[in-house]
């Protein structure tokens, strides 16, 4: 988890609650925090799929070459960076 947290307070359905907390026990994943860790991973992996749904919407008018050209120049500048 992150150097500093911020404490969330969510409510779920009872069911949900009983799945996951089972789901995590089996995984070998029952311990203190494992909840969060689970939770934030989950937020994490929703936030970048939306997160690339919106930019692959955004830029579908965009030639794939300009796109192309975009990340090659990227790539060589970054490389120079380094």
């Amino acid at each position: 988890m992150a150097a500093s947290s911020t404490r969330w307070n969510l409510v779920v359905s009872s069911d949900l609650d009983k799945s996951l907390r089972q789901f995590l026990a089996r995984e070998g994943r029952g311990k203190k925090g494992e909840l969060s860790r689970f939770v934030e991973d989950a937020v994490k992996k929703a936030v970048f799929e939306m997160t690339a749904q919106e930019v692959k919407e955004r830029n579908a008018s965009v030639p794939l070459e300009e796109i192309e050209a975009i990340i090659e120049e990227s790539l060589a500048w970054a490389r120079k960076q380094q």
